[in-house]
C-alpha cells in the first residue's frame, strides 16, 4: 500500500499539520538541520536511544537512512516523520511508526525524539495528537503501541496525555545506549482514540 511518495518522486501526500506543526517524511534537504539538532542534543538523547552508528551524523549516513526509509515505506513496514514548527520552519524532532503489521493485527509501534532545545514545551504531545488521526485514518491501523524506559517520566506523560494505556512491563525489551533495558508497554486502540 503506497501511501506517500518520497520527495525524489514527487511531493509527499502524507504530511499532517496542526497545533502549529507540520509532520512529513525526511528529505535530503533536511540533513544540515537534522544533523545540527541531533549533535546539539546528543547528551540529552543518548540515554533514551540505541547506540548511534559512527557515521550517523554524516551526509552519507543520512543518505543511507533515507534509502532505508524509502524501502520501508514502499513495503508498508515503517513511516518516518520529521516535526517542524510552521512559524519558522525549525525542526523539533521526529516520530517513526515502525513494525507495521497488517492482516489480523493492523498495528504499529511508535518511537519519537525531540531536540533538547524544544524539550518539555509540549511539542511532542502536540505532534502525536496531529499524527494519530493519520495513523488510524489513512494508514488504517487498529492499534498503536509504544514502549519507554520506566524512568522516562516525560515520555510516559506524553503517551498518557495522548490517551495511551499502560499495559505492562517487558523485561530487557530493547537495547538502549548499549544496555538491554526494561520498558513499560503502552497501547492505544482506534475505538479509544479521541482525536
Amino acid at each position: 500500500m503506497a501511501l506517500f511518495r518520497l520527495p525524489s518522486s514527487g511531493p509527499a501526500a502524507l504530511a499532517p499539520r496542526g497545533h502549529g506543526l507540520l509532520l512529513r517524511a525526511p528529505q535530503m534537504s533536511d540533513f544540515v538541520q537534522w544533523a545540527q539538532l541531533r549533535e546539539q542534543s546528543r547528551a540529552y538523547l543518548t540515554p533514551w536511544e540505541p547506540i548511534w552508528p559512527s557515521d550517523d551524523l554524516t551526509r552519507a549516513g543520512f543518505r543511507r537512512r533515507l534509502r532505508r526509509y524509502a524501502e520501508d515505506i514502499a513495503a508498508d513496514r515503517s513511516y518516518p516523520f520529521i516535526i517542524f514548527r510552521e512559524s519558522d520552519g525549525a525542526m523539533i524532532g521526529g516520530i517513526t511508526l515502525a513494525n507495521v503489521r497488517r492482516g489480523i493485527a493492523q498495528a504499529g509501534t511508535i518511537g519519537y525524539w525531540v531536540g533538547e532545545p524544544h524539550a518539555h514545551r509540549g511539542y511532542m504531545t502536540a505532534a502525536l495528537r496531529v499524527l494519530l488521526p493519520t495513523l488510524f485514518g489513512e494508514l488504517n491501523l487498529h492499534r498503536i503501541e509504544a514502549a519507554c524506559i520506566p524512568s522516562n517520566t516525560p515520555s510516559i506523560r506524553v503517551l498518557e496525555k495522548c490517551g495511551f494505556t499502560r499495559e505492562g512491563l517487558a523485561r530487557r525489551y530493547l537495547c538502549i545506549n548499549g544496555i538491554w533495558q526494561d520498558h513499560l508497554l503502552f497501547g492505544l486502540l482506534h475505538e479509544d482514540f479521541r482525536g
